[in-house]
């Protein structure tokens, strides 16, 4: 079976594409003046800047970790906030196993509703590693860049999600109705994998307004810092798994920790995860080798091919090495191989490593226990509880049947048809601003779409929305609040990016 697609960041393929407008502004003006209505709604957008930016700022400051289980309930709690004050008339907290969602509607009387999905939860942070107090959300000038917000959760994804709540104030401040009625949900799961996601979506009365949308947008910050913007048709799946070695469950080595010493007559259950981890994959550290893993890729369609190629040479494979920090692709394979992988690949993916002492200096111990964080990538037509099933099955035939399978969390692959309603009116709202989207068959990063495009909903879902940001899940995360870039847009331009879209989907 030929395999092509490889994980990277999402914004690190846009460098090379090419904006159409010269200068961001001027275009959006002229979009803008062909609409009273609009022209009324983005008129409040730069009174309401600083309010907007206070929004954010305030945001960052109360981060809901689940890993950590960090504010919750207070996180839902203000995230429902946020939704009333924006003029959503219906908002309730919906409870799960796990974290509580929020599940809100804006009936504004238009014949057509759009789904949003939000998440208020953020990544951990350690702020030792940061130039910038993670939760004081301070203004910062980047050269080349612009001023930008740095904390956590700016642009992963507050940012963007606040620019959408920003455009809903505009609109309730210039007194003009949205042309579409909005179904908004929020998660707070989602950076462990959305465990429970499907318990809000799947509640009775917001499964039924669901059923009413004719797509769901995902607020993106999805400009790279040449102005040029990509429009994902889908992402990878993924499932996000611990695997433990221990002396208590193998039955061998030691129970507790023991003196290094006695690594010569005991055995060690981290050399034993690490044969096991040694399994996963072929020689070549890369390739998986869990037998079955690939008996389900669906191959790549002809439409699918036609899209990469129509693609590739509007890619940088320059700045993309750069941005990567990487001087070869795997096997020295071409860019254009390498990207057909990146899109057409699943991947088992080392996330950490933990064993015994590893603070400063040595401790010479044997440890009892042993773990590996590990995510697997996947595509149509894998399934999220299969590939774990092939996992488990492929360590018990080797000899590793005592491993620990934990799966954390994990969601199958999502599609989008590039034909929807959904997908054009984001082609044409881009092009309104000036600039001609890229399009890309699937995002090498996961998120828990097919809960939406899947059974029984059938959706269209995807990313939108103008302006940058880049560190997510890193130090010094940042949001651009005013850009030094013409072609790239400030968290102004995001805002009208999405009162553009509300009128080019109606």
């Amino acid at each position: 079976m030929e395999l092509k697609s490889f994980s990277i960041n999402r914004r690190e393929f846009l460098q090379g594409a090419t904006a159409t407008a010269a200068v961001l502004a001027a275009t959006e003006g002229r979009a803008f003046a062909q609409n009273p209505d609009m022209a009324a709604v983005v008129a409040q957008i730069a009174t309401q800047h600083d309010a907007t930016v206070k929004i954010l700022q305030d945001w960052i400051a109360l981060p809901s970790i689940a890993a950590e289980n960090r504010n919750y309930p207070e996180g839902p709690e203000y995230m429902a906030k946020l939704a009333r004050e924006a003029g959503f008339q219906h908002v309730e907290v919906v409870p799960t196993a796990g974290k509580s969602g929020v599940f809100a509607t804006l009936d504004a009387g238009a014949p057509t509703w759009l789904a949003i999905y939000f998440m208020y939860d953020v990544k951990q942070f350690d702020p030792k590693e940061w130039s910038s107090p993670p939760l004081e959300a301070k203004l910062v000038d980047k050269p080349g860049i612009g001023k930008c917000i740095v904390g956590r959760g700016a642009t992963n994804s507050k940012g963007p999600e606040t620019a959408v709540l920003a455009a809903l104030h505009a609109f309730k401040a210039s007194g003009k109705k949205l042309p579409v009625n909005i179904v908004l949900i929020c998660e707070g799961e989602e950076e462990i994998a959305s465990p429970n996601f499907h318990e809000i979506v799947f509640k009775s009365e917001v499964e039924a307004a669901l059923k009413k949308c004719v797509g769901v947008m995902i607020p993106l910050g999805s400009q790279s810092l040449d102005g040029s913007v990509e429009i994902n048709l889908g992402a990878k799946g993924v499932a996000e798994l611990e695997l433990v070695s221990s002396g208590e469950k193998w039955g061998r080595g030691p129970k507790h920790d023991v003196h290094s010493s006695l690594e010569a007559q005991v055995d060690s259950p981290v050399w034993h995860l690490i044969q096991a981890l040694n399994t996963l994959v072929k020689p070549d550290g890369h390739t998986p080798a869990v037998e079955g893993f690939l008996d389900k890729v669906r191959p790549l369609s002809a439409t699918e091919k036609k899209i990469i190629e129509d693609a590739i040479p509007r890619r940088s494979e320059e700045g993309s090495k750069k941005a990567l920090g990487v001087e070869h692709w795997f096997n020295d394979e071409s860019w254009h191989d390498s990207l057909y992988r990146l899109v057409g690949q699943p991947t088992i993916n080392i996330e950490g490593l933990v064993a015994g002492y590893t603070g400063p200096g040595g401790k010479t111990i044997l440890p009892h226990r042993a773990v590996a964080k590990i995510d697997m990538r996947l595509v149509p037509d894998m399934t999220a509880k299969g590939t774990v099933e092939l996992l488990k099955a492929h360590l018990a035939k080797h000899g590793f049947g005592d491993i620990e399978v934990n799966m954390s969390g994990g969601y199958d692959p999502t599609e989008t048809d590039p034909n929807s309603k959904l997908v054009k009116a984001q082609i044409a709202a881009y092009r309104k601003a000036g600039i001609d989207p890229l399009v890309w068959p699937r995002l090498a990063g996961s998120w828990p779409g097919v809960t939406f495009t899947g059974a029984p909903l059938h959706l269209a879902a995807g990313q939108f929305g103008l302006g940058h940001g880049d560190g997510a899940h890193a130090p010094d995360e940042y949001w651009v609040i005013d850009s030094a870039n013409p072609k790239v847009a400030g968290m102004d331009g995001a805002v009208k990016s999405y009162v553009e879209f509300f009128y080019s989907l109606a």
